[in-house]
């Protein structure tokens, strides 16, 4: 018994080196196998900016739809994406991962998609020239208020206010509402409330337009009498 509790205990003081090395070499798996599930999570995490970058692809398929007058097609990519726009942001929220891209990615892609349905739809003669004038001069007028805030007091962010936020939905409806209505009577058919509603957002965007331009206006006059009453304005 002496002698084979000797062998045993020989057999476990060779062994143990050995499950110490296994042990120290399993130990560094920890935070590979950690930053593995986090690469799985990253994709899904980004899915808010997948959806607005799927949003700006989304454009030239549906200005050749309505070009060649497949109005149809046209209605349903503008539809779906009105839905990514709405799902990017509540996923956002959702996940919590508002990145600073996804800030500047998700206008642009508004403002892409929109302004070239609008010169689109003018183009074909379905949204007089007045309205979609008055929507670029106010971009255009916006564009330029924020290059003097940031030329004149360094300020990058210029945030929508209450009616410019209105006013993107009056525009949303409106090229809708245009196409829907484009799409029936491509198919010789007419719905009274259709041309109504179109009417009325039509009558909305000019409004709205006129009206959040004159704000941003107002606002950024604002700005820049605060600016050059602290003495940091424009040299």
């Amino acid at each position: 018994m002496d002698r084979i509790s000797c062998d045993a205990a020989g057999i476990a003081l060779a062994i143990a080196p050995g499950w110490g090395r296994v042990l120290r070499s399993a130990a560094p798996k920890k935070p590979a196998m950690a930053d593995a599930a986090n690469t799985k999570l990253n994709p899904f995490r980004a899915t808010p900016n997948l959806l607005t970058l799927l949003r700006i692809c989304l454009a030239p398929f549906l200005v050749a739809a309505v070009l060649e007058a497949h109005y149809a097609v046209g209605f349903g990519l503008f539809v779906a994406a009105g839905l990514t726009d709405a799902l990017d942001g509540t996923l956002a929220r959702v996940l919590k991962q508002r990145t600073q891209l996804g800030q500047y990615l998700d206008p642009v892609a508004d403002k892409l998609l929109l302004s070239t349905l609008f010169l689109v739809l003018t183009h074909l003669r379905l949204i007089p020239v007045t309205i979609t004038a008055l929507v670029f001069g106010r971009d255009l007028g916006i564009l330029v208020v924020a290059a003097i805030l940031y030329a004149a007091a360094g300020r990058r962010e210029f945030s929508p206010s209450l009616l410019g936020k209105a006013n993107t939905v009056a525009q949303v409806a409106a090229v809708a509402a245009v196409l829907l209505q484009a799409m029936l009577l491509d198919q010789h058919a007419t719905v009274r409330w259709v041309a109504t509603f179109k009417q009325w957002a039509l009558y909305a965007t000019i409004a709205l337009t006129v009206a959040s331009g004159l704000q941003y206006a107002w606002v950024a006059a604002r700005r820049l009498g605060a600016t050059a009453a602290n003495g940091s304005g424009v040299r």
